[in-house]
């Protein structure tokens, strides 16, 4: 290895360990993360009305702006200060049904073992209308923060993200997407951050390479649970 030689250059040698254990969080802005964000940009007509986050109402803010009239955050268990709502999506029957206008869910469904349920209870808990604007990690490491608290359970693909979805939504209100190349995809698994790579690299999609899954669902006008 060249020790003079671009990081991004010198990870495609024969190291053992990644540059950082923690998706690169510690260098900048994370690969997925930057993904996340220029998807919820592209979609952010869609935040609006009454939002619930997941666990925090950050990109709700950020990208709803003054069309949001409540924002609402859910997590799984007591003790999140910023927890408007209290539920586990496996089993939310307390939470009432057409409630949220939109659900921005970003890298949660992957800590869910029980992914269908979560995905049914994301359906009916928006209203007629409203949008699930969701991410699932393709490839990606595992999470060591959540596996050894709550688990870490599943990697998708757009196939399998499309067939989650539409289970619940219907095949014509799902519009799914995959983001990454082969560069992106090995750097983000040795945690490189998204400034370490241009954003000819970042913006090169390969589908045989899903680094990041972005899911856009839409709940029939027409529906009523």
């Amino acid at each position: 290895m060249n020790p003079e030689a671009p990081i991004v250059d010198q990870i495609i040698t024969r190291r053992l360990e990644p540059v950082s254990r923690v998706f690169g969080f510690d260098r900048g802005t994370c690969i997925d993360r930057y993904y996340i964000e220029r998807f919820l940009r592209a979609e952010a007509a869609a935040i609006r009305g009454r939002v619930l986050e997941i666990a925090e109402n950050t990109y709700t803010r950020q990208f709803g702006g003054d069309r949001v009239t409540r924002s609402d955050v859910l997590h799984a268990v007591e003790g999140n200060p910023n927890a408007t709502v209290v539920a586990d999506l496996t089993r939310a029957d307390h939470v009432p049904s057409n409630t949220f206008d939109c659900i921005i869910c970003t890298q949660t469904l992957l800590v869910i073992y029980d992914v269908r349920a979560a995905v049914r209870t994301l359906y009916r808990i928006l209203k007629p209308g409203g949008v699930v604007l969701a991410t699932v990690p393709g490839i990606s490491q595992v999470s060591r923060y959540d596996m050894e608290r709550w688990g870490d359970f599943w990697r998708f693909t757009t196939l399998s993200a499309r067939r989650l979805f539409e289970e619940a939504f219907g095949p014509h209100n799902v519009r799914i997407e995959s983001k990454g190349n082969v560069l992106v995809a090995v750097a983000f698994l040795h945690g490189l951050a998204a400034h370490e790579l241009d954003e000819k690299e970042l913006n090169s999609h390969d589908p045989d390479y899903q680094v990041l899954i972005t899911v856009r669902a839409e709940k029939p006008q027409d529906v009523c649970d």
